[in-house]
């Protein structure tokens, strides 16, 4: 999608009998599923069973013509096709060949199945997300998903300029396993550094105070005291000046050892005044705060307008609300290409134009399920 978005010609290649599974996963638009929607924006799609043999030869003549090919399939699927990354070479040795999967192509997990909640938990991400040890928690978004096709995508970008440097493609593994464990950030760095196991405290910072969501009230609000000088324009704001002069609290490591007590003071204090007039002081004083907001929220929120970040994508007969684009270009500005397909709604641009098929090929290739 990401590839796409930044100009791409994307082809998604499906089963003929129902394509994509999330062409069935809720809620549904109409008789068009949203999910597969909003991640499948802007492709083109053409059917093809990869098991029939002129299916198979119709794949090796697409392949001779691509720059990338992505695959998701479990490890040692391509190659039971005919498809190993040797014969992907030979058949084009400028292909960018991408294989993202659950655990990659080696270590002794890489055949085994993964879904984002799996991995999540496998990672050690849960273990540090959540209330308390005793309630390991998933993040709200499918971010192994999500941050494996990231980093498949940054692989591609990479790989295709090593391409133009050389001439030479190349296969880029990544795994959902692998990309979590990248993003697991001071975690990694505290229990490596301490010894410590890392547990999860909610919505606080293990290393920076005060740095959480506190009640107001009427709501909720968080406010991120990165250093001691927003410290010290936090007291003011707060009217504690006091504070600051405090041995417990006038530097950042005493105020994490303290944070208990530290945490009491302000929740008493910001339970005061309402979200808005909190943030209106914060905001005066530039001490980083924000309500916390709920998708509905974002639907209005002027920054993400601004920046174009929920757009409005036409999808045959209505709009649909999607996330725009985050990346920003100045010369060569990324969007949206279009809707989602519908399954198989390319295969006569695809097949006819690209691979020169004529009409009557593309009819006996649909009667016999081979596309």
């Amino acid at each position: 999608m990401l590839l796409c978005d930044m100009g791409a010609t994307v082809v998604k290649v499906e089963r003929p009998d129902g394509g994509d599974d999330s062409r069935s996963f809720s809620p549904m638009i109409g008789d068009e599923s949203a999910y597969f929607m909003s991640i499948n924006r802007g492709k083109k799609s053409i059917t093809l069973n990869l098991k029939s043999p002129e299916g198979k030869g119709l794949f090796e003549r697409l392949v001779g013509k691509a720059d990338v090919l992505v695959e998701n399939f479990k490890p040692g699927v391509m190659k039971k096709l005919g498809f190993p990354y040797e014969r992907l070479m030979e058949l084009n040795p400028s292909l960018i060949y991408t294989a993202s999967s659950g655990f990659g192509h080696s270590g002794p997990m890489s055949q085994r199945t993964a879904y984002d909640l799996i991995i999540q938990g496998l990672s050690g991400m849960m273990s540090i997300t959540g209330p308390d040890r005793d309630h390991p928690t998933k993040t709200g978004s499918s971010i192994a998903d999500i941050f494996c096709g990231t980093f498949a995508c940054i692989g591609i970008l990479a790989a295709l300029h090593n391409r133009y440097n050389t001439g030479e493609g190349q296969m880029v593994d990544v795994a959902m396993l692998d990309s979590m464990v990248a993003v697991l950030e001071n975690a990694i760095a505290r229990f490596s550094a301490t010894g410590k196991i890392p547990e999860p405290i909610g919505n606080s910072h293990p290393s920076i105070a005060p740095f959480a969501s506190f009640a107001t009230l009427d709501g909720q609000i968080n406010i991120a005291v990165g250093n001691d000088s927003i410290w010290h324009k936090f007291c003011t704001a707060i009217e504690r000046p006091e504070l600051c002069e405090d041995p417990k609290f006038s530097t950042n490591p005493e105020r994490v050892r303290n944070i208990t007590e530290l945490t009491q003071i302000i929740s008493v204090t910001l339970a005061e005044k309402t979200t808005r007039d909190w943030l209106d002081i914060f905001q005066e004083l530039d001490i980083p705060s924000g309500r916390i907001n709920n998708i509905a929220d974002l639907f209005n929120d002027p920054q993400v307008l601004a920046r174009e970040m929920i757009v409005d994508v036409p999808q045959k007969g209505f709009n649909v609300k999607m996330p725009g684009v985050p990346i920003k270009f100045s010369a060569t500005p990324a969007g949206i290409g279009g809707p989602a397909p519908s399954l198989g709604e390319h295969n006569g641009e695809i097949y006819m134009k690209l691979l020169g098929l004529s009409f009557e090929e593309l009819e006996e290739f649909k009667n016999r399920g081979v596309i």
